[in-house]
């Protein structure tokens, strides 16, 4: 350094620490600094039966269940779990507030551009409720000249309307004869039942609950109808959490391949549903 100037010797310095900032960033991996900290945040929102709910003030449910499987595999770790509102959920994985998301969230393509989605963990298709016995409804396209009943703003509005126009009305000359929208499913449940609708489109996976505590008034047509969805978990997409991205879908896929999500999946839903293994499936709008 002899004969450099102090103007030389500062910049010279600022080099050097901005280099061993970028090669840290460089090496960032959140896994191992979740593995040196012996913690995991993990965000969920547990308000959506059976996936998340509480339970005498604790979370449990199907995912829930998941989550303990796969995280016997960080010894060690100990996890601290959030209970948020969803519409701020994915805000806050981005802000980097926590760790990962653990809660139903359909693989969208507005999703996918900024997250990194996990390999699926159910399938979000959706299906028809109707009353049971009701015989005018046995296939989806029987909706025709119904009245059907959907959660305001839900994403079963859009999958409805489409499949009215692209099977619906080029099968039976019709349409539906109109859509209630509802605060939440709930009400649109106590609808179908009152007979103020005639069906009910909600994901297959969220009306097996219905089915189980209500098999006496409700049943299910099959298949589901549009395009094919699937529930998955989501870290932020960047490189430092791919290795725990990674982590969580090597998780699920060790899940189907020993069974135990069929298990979880009887014990949660009363029946087993196909996902594709070993991949994150593309995307829908």
């Amino acid at each position: 350094m002899k004969g450099l100037s102090i103007k030389q010797l500062c910049l010279a310095a600022s080099t050097l620490v901005a280099s061993l900032g970028l090669s840290s960033a460089a090496n960032a991996d959140l896994l191992e600094e979740i593995k040196q900290r012996g913690e995991i945040v993990i965000a969920t929102e547990a308000r959506y039966a059976p996936f998340e709910l509480l339970e005498d003030g604790k979370i449990t449910g199907y995912h829930q269940d998941m989550l303990v499987e796969i995280l016997a595999d960080l010894p060690g770790v100990k996890l601290k779990q959030l209970d948020l509102p969803f519409q701020g959920i994915m805000a806050g994985l981005t802000a980097k507030r926590y760790d990962f998301v653990v809660t139903s969230l359909t693989i969208t393509k507005a999703r996918a551009a900024k997250y990194n989605f996990t390999y699926p963990t159910s399938t979000a298709s959706v299906a028809v409720l109707k009353r049971k016995g009701d015989e005018r409804i046995v296939q989806p396209q029987d909706m025709a000249g119904k009245v059907l009943g959907i959660q305001a703003g839900a994403p079963q509005v859009e999958v409805a309307k489409e499949y009215e126009q692209s099977v619906v009305i080029p099968e039976k000359g019709e349409g539906y004869k109109d859509i209630k929208l509802f605060t939440d499913y709930n009400e649109a449940y106590s609808a179908l039942a009152s007979r103020r609708v005639d069906a009910v489109p909600q994901a297959l996976s969220n009306l097996a609950p219905i089915v189980k505590e209500r098999g006496d008034l409700f049943e299910i047509v099959q298949p589901a109808f549009g395009p094919a969805t699937y529930y998955a978990w989501a870290g932020r997409d960047d490189a430092e959490s791919e290795s725990l991205v990674a982590f969580f879908s090597e998780g699920i896929e060790k899940l189907q391949q020993s069974g135990k999500l069929d298990e979880l999946q009887m014990k949660w839903f009363g029946f087993t549903m196909e996902v594709p293994q070993g991949m994150v499936p593309a995307p829908v709008n």
